[in-house]
């Protein structure tokens, strides 16, 4: 699962899906959870064990498909690895530094992509398994 961190995401997560989209009179798959309040909630919860996995496509959808920064657009990238029959890396480390460091092409200030080589290996694995 995507690690969901920082206020923003937490904020956007309440806004959409928590108490916050309740309280404001909106649909919420969520009402009683407040996850600005609680963060560890979508860890900790045994009433709602699909938090962790709806946390991170939350952030998938939110934060990396509508990326589009300095050329590099998310859907795009997508399309061009998909036609060049999914063997390139440079997708799947755009994405790992997206995801991990908020740029596709770290070390954006902020320092390497933690474990690059084997988010590539385990993402080529499940290309491998799915074909």
């Amino acid at each position: 699962v995507i690690q969901t961190t920082g206020v923003c995401n937490f904020g956007k997560l309440n806004y959409f899906l928590g108490k916050r989209a309740a309280d404001d009179g909106r649909v919420s798959r969520y009402p009683k959870i407040d996850f600005c309040k609680d963060p560890g909630i979508i860890c900790s919860s045994k009433e709602h064990k699909e938090l962790k996995w709806i946390a991170g496509m939350f952030y998938w959808i939110e934060s990396l498909q509508s990326y589009n920064e300095r050329g590099w657009n998310y859907i795009d990238e997508l399309h061009k690895f998909v036609d060049g029959g999914m063997s390139d890396h440079s997708f799947i480390n755009g994405v790992s530094g997206v995801v991990n460091r908020g740029c596709h092409d770290p070390p954006c200030g902020t320092g390497p992509v933690d474990g690059a080589h084997e988010r590539a290996g385990n993402f080529q694995k499940v290309l491998t398994t799915l074909r």
